[in-house]
């Protein structure tokens, strides 16, 4: 082991610990007051529009009050998927990491996490992202850009925490308890890497 460690989140994601809670959209009922990651309001003034925003850390989907459970769960899930494809096309600068990254110590990490540098690199193809404690510096792969902002946060909090804690242990995890959406993040970097492994078929010739 070198006296100057780097630690960082690869492509190969770790299993869900047994007690981690899994994200499903489906669990979060309807109730302005809910304090999970996803909040649906429904709304009397609401015929047939469904429109969804980012609040904080929390994503806010507008229904109309008549519509059932099973239209509900359906639509949140649409409009997720929605508000990823739109985050997705807008690429982070590296000016504005290092104010994600003060923002996501601040908020999540009592500011503890102090990062000298955090910048974008384009020779991690087998990590997420890494961080040398030593110099306080954070480097996150190339590959993240255009992703959905969530995932882009969730890395860099993950890199914030190595400063703080080095390895994968349960001290290192309660670190990332308070991000809502840890589990969602992981997943769709853990689908990434499956989609990245299966087979090339041959495009199908037309007739």
């Amino acid at each position: 082991m070198s006296a100057d460690p780097s630690f960082g989140l690869t492509g190969e994601t770790p299993a869900r610990s047994a007690g981690r809670p899994q994200y499903s959209a489906a669990a979060h009922r309807p109730r302005a007051s809910s304090t999970s990651a996803v909040e649906v309001r429904r709304s009397a003034r609401r015929s047939r529009t469904v429109s969804a925003y980012r609040e904080g850390d929390r994503t806010i989907v507008l229904i109309p009050a008549r519509m059932s459970e099973a239209e509900e769960q359906r639509w949140v899930g649409v409009m997720l998927d929605k508000l990823a494809a739109q985050e997705s096309k807008r690429v982070i600068g590296g000016g504005e990491l290092a104010e994600r990254a003060e923002r996501l110590s601040g908020q999540y990490l009592d500011g503890r996490a102090r990062p000298a540098s955090v910048r974008w690199v384009t020779n991690q193809n087998t990590r997420w992202g890494s961080c040398t404690p030593a110099e306080g510096s954070i480097r996150l792969s190339h590959r993240l850009q255009g992703m959905p902002e969530y995932v882009v946060d969730y890395v860099l909090l993950h890199e914030l925490a190595h400063l703080l804690v080095p390895g994968h242990g349960p001290r290192f995890w309660r670190l990332l308890e308070a991000y809502p959406r840890t589990e969602r993040a992981r997943g769709y970097l853990e689908g990434v890497v499956a989609a990245e492994r299966l087979p090339h078929l041959p495009a199908a010739r037309e007739r």
